[in-house]
């Protein structure tokens, strides 16, 4: 009783944020609003906090759509055909799956959640879950643009995606054994064992009522992170990082933390890394480039609405120490 109590409490704060945010985009002139004496710094988070959600919404839509379809048209004796029984075996082909859907960091999540519902197991799901907001083709080209005078960090990024996705995967392979690691809901547990049932007749008509009701509830968790995010953009003080960010060391971590709390889309990210050119390492901006994809602050809140805490805390670990350690390696024996 208390947890569907709670469940409903959080919906309905969910579903008020998400009114308040449409009201204020659609009827508030913010080019008046500093008439009230709003701080600057306030302002800024508004700001921050408007192009970080318009931003990702449109992915978020996606995301959601191509998680309803996946509900909808896959089966799970279509996903246990296809998937390689061999876990180890099955590594490569979800790296590979990556390099084929445009899909970033924002739609992967719901993306992810669904295909492990459906059947596919758990450290196939991470290397999809990290590679594809990396490794699929507007990403490579936007990449590529940025980056056009050094296409070393081009290639390395991609190539970084690829192989770190797969050991990430291997690792929490390794950790979890596929153990279910989902938070399911009083809804979806009850009705777990008739998950690949058709609730409507109409197939596309069941794929928007999926769609409809994961954007709503995936919302709710995008509009907190953008808000979090927007604070530590506007309140976190960059000199400090900005000093000790030239040192082969500190320098990745240091725009690892960078990637973290701007929180921006991965089909962006180069153009605002390629500005850091002058005042980083490249091992650094490589670091920037592949770890934001894998992990930021609005997708961290995002897993812990819908994967075990556990699980989402190993899951951070292993991204971190992996994607550090190997930018550590790739300075010493491949940049001079």
């Amino acid at each position: 009783m208390r947890g569907s109590l709670n469940t409903i409490v959080k919906d309905i704060i969910g579903l008020a944020l998400i009114v308040l945010f449409i009201f204020l985009f659609l009827f508030v002139d913010f080019t008046k609003i500093n008439e009230f004496n709003i701080p600057r710094d306030w302002l800024n988070v508004n700001t921050i906090f408007l192009s970080i959600v318009l931003e990702a919404i449109p992915f978020i839509l996606l995301g959601v759509f191509i998680s309803a379809l996946i509900q909808t048209f896959v089966s799970e004796e279509w996903l246990q055909r296809y998937i390689p029984k061999n876990a180890f075996a099955a590594l490569i082909p979800a790296a590979l799956l990556g390099a084929i859907f445009p899909i970033c960091e924002c739609a992967i999540v719901p993306i992810v959640r669904r295909l492990i519902k459906k059947g596919m197991p758990l450290h196939v799901g991470v290397v999809f879950l990290v590679g594809a907001p990396i490794l699929n083709p507007v990403v490579f080209a936007s990449t590529y643009y940025a980056f056009q005078a050094n296409l070393e960090i081009v290639y390395a990024r991609m190539g970084f995606a690829f192989v770190l996705s797969i050991l990430i995967g291997l690792i929490l392979y390794l950790v979890f054994k596929n153990k279910d690691q989902i938070r399911w809901s009083r809804e979806e547990l009850s009705g777990r064992d008739k998950d690949s049932e058709q609730i409507f007749t109409n197939k596309w008509k069941s794929t928007f009522f999926h769609a409809s009701d994961e954007f709503f509830e995936m919302g709710k968790y995008l509009i907190m992170g953008a808000f979090i995010a927007s604070l530590f953009q506007t309140f976190l003080d960059r000199n400090i990082l900005l000093a000790i960010g030239s040192n082969d060391f500190t320098g990745p971590l240091v725009m690892m933390v960078f990637a973290y709390v701007l929180s921006l889309c991965s089909e962006a990210d180069a153009f605002v890394a390629s500005s850091f050119g002058n005042t980083f390492t490249a091992g650094s901006i490589l670091a920037f480039l592949v770890y934001g994809p894998m992990l930021d602050l609005k997708n961290t809140i995002m897993l812990f609405a819908y994967f075990k805490a556990k699980f989402v805390i190993w899951f951070m670990v292993v991204v971190t120490s992996v994607v550090y350690i190997s930018i550590l390696i790739y300075q010493h024996f491949f940049l001079v």
